[in-house]
Formats: C-alpha cells, structure tokens, sequence
C-alpha cells in the first residue's frame, strides 16, 4: 500500500487517470485482504458455540461414556458439548438426525455396533452408513459374554455345542430382538461350530436375562458385561466365554471363545465418533486429536475397563475400515442364515 502510495503522487502531476486507476487498485487490494482475513478467523472460530453429541440410547452404561466423553471434549475445546439421547430403531433415528446435520461441526454422533448391524440386516434406512456420515475415531471396544442359566448342566460353550449337536433344533437362545448384536453373535456362534439353535426374541435384552435367571426355557443369552454381571454375582447366571480374543480381568477363569472350543472367534462391542459427511477436514483432524486426548486421560480408561472395555485411539480411516468390514460380515452372515428381519 505503502509503494501504491508514492506511485500515485508521482502519476497525479502527469496523469490523472493513471492516478485514479492506482486508486481503483489500491481499493481492491484492501477489500481482498479483508476477505482473507475474514475466512481465516471463520476457519479459526470453531467451534464458536455449543456442540451437540447425539446418543442413539436413553440412559445407561453407553450414556455414562458419551457424557464423560462429552465433558472432556468440552474442556479442550472451550465450548459446551451437551448429549442429546435419541434412541429408537436401534439408533437409526439418533443416527438419521446426524447424517441430515449441516457439516459444520456442530453436531456428532456417538455411534455403537448397531450403526453396522442395522444396515446388514435389510432394513431400509433413511441414509447410507458408508457415504452419508464421516468417521472422527474410534472410541473403544469391549468383548461381549455368553451367558447361560446357573443350574444348567451347559457349563461351557463346548457342552452348548455338544448338545446342539446332539439335539438339533432344541436350545433356545434369547435375544433383544431380530437382527441385534445379541441376535446376531449367536448366529455367528452357531454358523461358526455348524449347529442349529432355536431364537427367542425379546423386547430388550434385560427381559431375556431374568427369564433365563428365572428358570424360564433359555439356554443362552449374549450380553455385555455390565448388563450380566449383577446376575452372575448373583449366582443366577454362569459366565461361559467372553467373545474377545483374550480372557477378561473382570470374570475370572471365564475362557474367551476362541479357546473354548471356537478358534479364531472374536466379536468386538465397539463405540465411535462420527458426524455429517461434508464436515470441514481441519475440523474432522481437531476433533480426531482431542477424542484420542481424551482417550488416554485415567478416568476415561477406568470407565471403559468397568465394561472390560479399552480405549481404540486412532484415525477417521482406521474407524472406516472398521464399519465397512463389520458391515461386511454382518450382512454375509444374515445372508447365509437366511435370517428374516421385519
């Protein structure tokens, strides 16, 4: 400006219109240093207010995370990150209101496993789990469990197996209903040992637990740890195998799947964040650093180990390679099982 300046001066004694053309000049170099600087403190606001984090779940253990996570997003972050609990259709509806969500930023999703199940199972949906939503990270995973009635005379997963085999068609196993996690984990069982077992939906996953608890005709339930272990404690339940790749330090001599007679066996219960596909990827890349921050804070860790869950710190990639091979599996298992979902 300073060069426009003296150049002007020069030219207004010989000419004018050459002056008045530096004029023009100059007015335009200002403007445009304004809209520059006007986009970098836009990009650089954000965020600039409250940011909503959508729970596809009412209240519970899942909850208890989000609203951890939550507090400690909001504290890195300096604006408010308040869970808004929309559960309903397996979480279709939390996760239908974050895909049509404008990408700015400002609304998220914490996604579960039913973000994968639901699509497998042939159910129409208002969205595209692949391309209508952008993973930010994971946030961890924790095994699932088989659990049977206590005074049963299945002890183990291979004596489940032994008597399916021995009586095809006859153990029933409960679930929260058709096309669930714990519908489709013991699908995944029995297609994996090739017997056949006979499914009870349940309207929830707690109903089919105290039936069984109560001497009702269940023979095998898949849950998470914290929803069985108030029945296991109290000798209503017996722990037959976790379904991660190791044993839990939360069950005692409860053997994983994969050494009870199911090699190479592992379902992971896995937790994610996510928000609108189209999100800015300076947002996506702060959002990522501060989940995996958060992640490694000791209060975040011994939440998730309550659950014998642990943190998943990573990348948005590595949390989309994860939903389309879970979303492969699920939907070529409820393809091979023939399984009706209506």
């Amino acid at each position: 400006m300073a060069i426009l300046n003296i150049l002007r001066r020069r030219f207004t004694k010989v000419a004018p219109k050459a002056s008045a053309c530096l004029t023009l000049i100059a007015a335009a170099a200002t403007l445009g240093s304004a809209c520059i600087s006007t986009s970098a403190n836009a990009q650089e606001a954000w965020p600039a207010r409250p940011i909503r984090l959508i729970a596809p779940f009412a209240a519970g253990a899942d909850d208890a995370k989000a609203r951890a996570l939550a507090a400690k997003l909001s504290a890195r972050l300096g604006q408010p990150v308040i869970v808004e609990n929309k559960g309903g259709a397996g979480g279709a509806i939390a996760t239908d209101a974050v895909a049509k969500a404008s990408p700015d930023g400002y609304t998220l999703l914490f996604a579960g496993t039913g973000y994968t199940t639901n699509p497998a199972s042939g159910v129409k949906l208002p969205y595209d789990p692949l391309k209508d939503l952008q993973p930010i990270g994971q946030i961890g995973a924790a095994p699932l469990i088989y659990v049977g009635p206590s005074d049963s005379k299945i002890k183990t997963i291979r004596d489940l197996i032994d008597l399916a085999r021995a009586e095809p068609g006859k153990v029933n196993f409960g679930s929260s209903g058709v096309g669930s996690m714990s519908h489709l984990g013991i699908e995944l069982l029995a297609a994996k040992a090739n017997v056949k077992l006979q499914h009870i939906p349940y309207k929830g996953v707690t109903p089919a637990l105290v039936d069984m608890a109560g001497g009702g005709s269940l023979q095998l339930v898949l849950t998470t740890v914290a929803s069985s272990m108030p029945l296991i404690k109290a000798g209503k339940l017996r722990p037959l195998a976790v379904t991660g790749p190791e044993r839990s330090a939360l069950l005692d001599g409860v053997p994983a799947a994969a050494e009870a007679g199911l090699p190479g066996f592992q379902i992971d219960y896995w937790w994610g964040l996510m928000g609108p596909a189209g999100m800015p990827p300076a947002v996506v890349k702060r959002l990522n650093e501060e989940l995996n921050w958060a992640l490694a804070q000791p209060d975040i860790r011994e939440l998730l180990a309550r659950e014998a869950g642990v943190p998943k710190p990573g990348t948005p990639e590595s949390l989309g390679k994860l939903i389309s091979l879970d979303l492969e599996r699920w939907t070529r298992l409820i393809k091979d099982a023939n399984i009706k979902v209506q």
